[in-house]
């Protein structure tokens, strides 16, 4: 049994935005996600109020891709070429960071790290969270095939 991606999943959190004032339109990260994935992002609402977060129910809280397939797999070979050289002190990704059913998560604090997207038009700067979901449950082959994959772990 040979694991393999599954998908992956690229979010990009809005629910900052949604209680500043003024802030009604999301065109621009919509844009800026679907430039990085090629997929037009689905919005997704709160379910319920978080007082502490100033979220109400049926707010927008998220922008989310699904990659799936082939996909998939061109999306994980841009970031291993293209992304990961543009961080910033890069050493490799942390190997702490699977969740132990084998599923792989990274955080970027900035969307313009991607080649894709111009620094200039970029409007609102937002972190990107890209969950790797493979199809074995043990953190040691997902790492292995995430390696395969040439993903550098520190």
């Amino acid at each position: 049994m040979v694991p393999v991606i599954s998908k992956i999943v690229v979010a990009m959190g809005v629910g900052s935005l949604a209680t500043r004032k003024g802030v009604k339109d999301f065109g621009d990260l919509d844009k800026n996600l679907a430039a990085i994935t090629g997929q037009r992002p689905q919005m997704i609402t709160s379910k319920k109020s978080i007082s502490n977060f100033k979220l109400r129910e049926g707010m927008p809280s998220m922008l989310r891709v699904t990659l799936r397939r082939e996909k998939a797999y061109d999306f994980v070979t841009r970031l291993v070429a293209y992304v990961l050289p543009r961080v910033r002190d890069f050493s490799g990704l942390s190997a702490r960071k699977f969740d132990g059913k084998g599923n792989y998560n990274i955080g970027f604090p900035s969307q313009i790290i991607f080649p894709e997207l111009n620094p200039e038009e970029v409007g609102t700067n937002m972190g990107v969270q890209i969950t790797i979901v493979t199809s074995t449950t043990d953190d040691g082959d997902a790492k292995a095939l995430l390696q395969s994959l040439g993903v550098i772990f520190q």
